[in-house]
């Protein structure tokens, strides 16, 4: 396999290239093949991402509360995020997986977001945690800044819970006067 172009898209060099290759190594073709997958890769990926992200809200987002780093982080933290970067670096055609889940041409979300969390341990295990920061901060810093402006906003109906509530508990019942189906 050649390791330049995912290198490339990454920006980060492996002194270590088994380490890349397992981080790319996903369990379908693992399993087939006695080689070890990304899964632990994944769990301490996830860890650091969590991390650095809060680290990250907290040095940059000054202003916001706990609870509105909390959401910020969540909202960036996730599959949908990750995935986002996997189709940015192209990471489909570098994902080693079986024949069944598209060998060359990786699709599924889930397996390409968990190959980003077991890239970022990859990185950290080959170097040091503030390559995995840049690696972090330079692929989400536009998704933090997106979410860190709308958290503050509330929808319609905790607007007027909050004002229903102002001055102690009240119960507050919904109830469905109708539905209506849209098309698909």
């Amino acid at each position: 396999m050649q390791y330049e172009d995912i290198e490339n898209k990454i920006d980060y060099v492996f002194q270590n290239k088994e380490l890349l290759k397992t981080a790319l190594t996903h369990t379908s073709y693992a399993n087939m093949h006695s080689v070890e997958s990304n899964e632990k890769l994944e769990y301490l990926g996830d860890s650091i991402l969590e991390f650095i992200t809060s680290k990250y809200l907290y040095n940059n987002y000054t202003k916001l509360n706990e609870g509105e780093m909390t959401k910020v982080r969540a909202t960036v933290v996730c599959e949908d995020s990750l995935y986002e970067i996997a189709k940015r670096i192209e990471l489909n055609k570098f994902i080693i997986v079986s024949k069944g889940e598209g060998f060359g041409n990786v699709k599924n979300k889930a397996i390409l977001a968990d190959g980003i969390e077991a890239l970022i341990a990859a990185i950290y295990l080959d170097s040091n945690l503030e390559n995995a920061e840049k690696f972090i901060i330079k692929n989400l810093r536009d998704a933090v800044e997106n979410a860190s402006k709308n958290v503050g906003v509330k929808d319609h109906k905790t607007v007027l819970q909050e004002k229903l509530q102002i001055h102690g508990n009240v119960k507050i019942e919904y109830i469905i006067v109708s539905e209506k189906r849209t098309r698909s």
